[in-house]
């Protein structure tokens, strides 16, 4: 397969007009602006000067795919460096031209127009979502090990995880010199994308690994999507405002990816009142034990009329909660995963500032947490997520200049 080298012409190639065709539709790019905010979220010129990737603050969707790659062993410094920028470049073109396609058809279907969608090629691509467009996001990050092959400078934040008690991590489920994660409403779209990138990207990356997840039907229907444990995960995440403080760094941030192994059975014979008190918030509802709403967060220090702490001192919620962190957040983005019926749990994605955060509360979890009897961590990775591309300046150019 040729390189991609020459992608850095400036005229699209014949494969990125293809990926554009491929019926994957964005509500917003990787490399063009977030989708629309969640409730609550700065009106659109809060930020009119920001290039972030989109699927990190977008409204989550049904599906994820996480892709993992290794820059070919041969290629390094400023040659590995230039062949790495050329697939960067070739892949924003390529999301870039299916953001504009996506948006032609909203606006003809927004004037009333109920025409056919245009045709879409290749007629082997999958299509999404029995021909609906899904909302599809792309977010491209950098290992830990690719700066210093390359010769560059990694950011301050990027390097590896330490070891955690309790991990069982297996090395072809961990690393990786760039990894993409792709967030679609159908996994149709996010297995298109996916093959596509990968052609895209030659002979320059070779896949590493990959871990595809779901958000489980919810009993609620809809809300804050509930783990395979039957709790509401991403209770309390951060506000858009908490967001720029703690989980953007400028227009980049750090992605933290773990595969947890959960025992789902030997966790549903406890009864309810045990689980609630394992993980420190109501099953049912969210909330914590001291009552409130699912948004509030837990006051590991509550007490009630006999001066007992509403929330046992092992409870997961204290473990991590932001107060043992002085305030520091990470916006939880996690679904599961289901890789037959003995292997079945969390695909946990998380943004930060700063991955040390992510340590920090990870050693408390293997010091004082119950739940971690039913959680084994298998497979980790960490990213610096890139800027987002503006005009002239494709994915990587601040990384790869």
């Amino acid at each position: 397969m040729p390189k991609a080298t020459n992608a850095v012409d400036d005229t699209p190639t014949r494969r990125s007009v293809l990926i554009a065709g491929a019926g994957i539709g964005l509500t917003a790019t990787a490399c063009t602006r977030e989708a629309r905010p969640p409730a609550g979220a700065p009106g659109p010129g809060a930020h009119a000067a920001r290039r972030r990737q989109a699927g990190v603050t977008t409204p989550q969707q049904a599906t994820a795919l996480i892709l993992a790659y290794d820059l070919d062993p041969a290629l390094r410094g400023a040659a590995g460096a230039r062949e790495l920028k050329a697939v960067f470049a070739e892949w924003t073109r390529a999301l870039a031209e299916t953001q504009e396609t996506q948006e032609r058809q909203d606006a003809r279907e927004a004037d009333g127009g109920r025409e056919p969608r245009e045709p879409r090629e290749p007629r082997d691509a999958l299509e999404a979502d029995g021909g609906r467009w899904s909302r599809l996001t792309a977010t491209l990050g950098v290992g830990p090990g690719l700066p210093d092959r390359l010769g560059l400078r990694a950011p301050d934040a990027l390097r590896d995880l330490p070891s955690f008690p309790g991990d069982r991590l297996d090395p072809a489920r961990c690393g990786g010199d760039v990894l993409v994660q792709l967030c679609a409403d159908s996994a149709d779209a996010t297995e298109a994308t996916a093959a596509a990138l990968t052609r895209l990207a030659g002979d320059a990356l070779v896949p590493r690994w990959r871990q595809a997840g779901f958000l489980p039907p919810s009993p609620d229907g809809g809300g804050t999507p509930r783990d395979l444990l039957g709790f509401k995960n991403g209770s309390a995440n951060p506000t858009a405002e908490e967001c720029e403080r703690w989980v953007w760094s400028g227009d980049a941030t750090y992605l933290v990816v773990r595969r947890v192994h959960l025992r789902v059975e030997d966790f549903a014979r406890l009864s309810v009142h045990r689980q609630e008190e394992v993980v420190g918030r109501r099953r049912a509802t969210g909330a914590p034990l001291e009552g409130g709403s699912e948004d509030d967060a837990v006051d590991p220090l509550a007490k009630d009329a006999q001066g007992r702490y509403t929330t046992p001192p092992r409870a997961h919620v204290r473990a991590v909660s932001p107060r043992l962190d002085d305030g520091a957040r990470m916006l939880r983005r996690s679904y599961s995963y289901a890789d037959g019926p003995t292997d079945q749990g969390l695909l946990f994605l998380a943004f930060m500032r700063d991955p040390a955060l992510f340590a920090r509360v990870q050693r408390r979890m293997a010091a004082q947490d119950d739940l971690t009897a039913f959680t084994q961590a298998r497979g980790s990775a960490v990213a610096y997520v890139l800027p987002g591309a503006g005009p002239g300046r494709p994915l990587g150019a601040e990384l790869l200049a």
